[in-house]
């Protein structure tokens, strides 16, 4: 399982306390989000979607030229429509709700997040993490600069942060698992080919081997199609079951019992959570 702590150790850069504002965002700055559908599907057929990653291809006052990650295409975006993206994670001048509507999108999966930059207050941070409902938690920052969602636990950058609560939820309300629409950069033009069609010349049924007929194995050399043997071994093993369905039900019906799960006690997690 890919594990979203060993991507951010990979990545992550050794900063010191004094100029941890500036090197945090030193890294990946020309990667954007679109927030919104662009231009409006009231006005036309948007050129870029809500959630589409972006690259920036130059930077021109109100009007940024992008390029999406996902279909190559390239065209102007007004700069109120798209965020910076950095570390993957850290989106910069996003809102809660817009936060919610990006990881409501579907491609984000339960433990997917973001961390937040406040709108109102440069240096303020929030994480927002996908699970039954978005959740929100303030992450605090004490004197030393150093951060925290539970006072007990304390980070000297966020990437340590995210680290540790990728590791476990320890409070939270799920493990982190991913960044947010880190699912959403695979090229839409990648065609997955189907594999060519190979004609076998002077089949003989009598130098098939038996274990030809019943091997699911998708192996080339076999002289099979794979179809056909696959037919094959589930008709062998659907007539061979048949015969014994009634012994396993009568044993099945000996051996049931009911089960009780006794609920699960709570850990109580950290409601730290944020309006803003």
């Amino acid at each position: 399982m890919w594990r979203m702590g060993n991507m951010v150790r990979g990545v992550r850069q050794k900063t010191s306390t004094g100029n941890h504002e500036s090197s945090l965002k030193g890294v990946e700055d020309d990667i954007l989000v679109t927030l919104q559908d662009y231009p409006s599907p009231d006005i036309s057929e948007p050129i870029f979607r809500m959630g589409e990653k972006l690259k920036m291809v130059a930077q021109e006052a109100y009007w940024w030229r992008v390029r999406s990650l996902q279909s190559g295409k390239e065209n102007y975006i007004p700069n109120s429509h798209v965020a910076r993206v950095y570390h993957g994670w850290l989106f910069e001048g996003v809102e809660r709700q817009k936060a919610e509507e990006l990881l409501c999108l579907p491609v984000n999966r339960v433990g997917s997040f973001l961390v937040r930059e406040s709108t109102r207050e440069r240096g303020l941070y929030s994480l927002s993490v996908k699970h039954r409902i978005i959740k929100h938690y303030r992450i605090f920052r004490l004197d030393n600069s150093w951060y925290y969602i539970s006072p007990r636990l304390t980070f000297q950058c966020l990437e340590d942060l995210i680290n540790h609560y990728s590791d476990c939820a320890d409070g939270l309300c799920c493990v982190l698992t991913s960044p947010c629409l880190s699912g959403s950069t695979t090229p839409a033009d990648v065609s997955h080919a189907a594999p060519p069609v190979v004609m076998r010349h002077n089949f003989d049924w009598k130098k098939v081997d038996r274990s030809q007929l019943v091997s699911t194995d998708n192996c080339s050399d076999n002289m099979v199609s794979y179809g056909v043997r696959n037919s094959i071994a589930a008709y062998l093993s659907f007539s061979g079951s048949q015969q014994s369905a009634q012994t396993r039900a009568e044993s099945r019906k000996k051996k049931s019992k009911s089960v009780y799960a006794l609920p699960e006690t709570s850990h109580g997690h950290i409601d730290y959570e944020e309006d803003f």
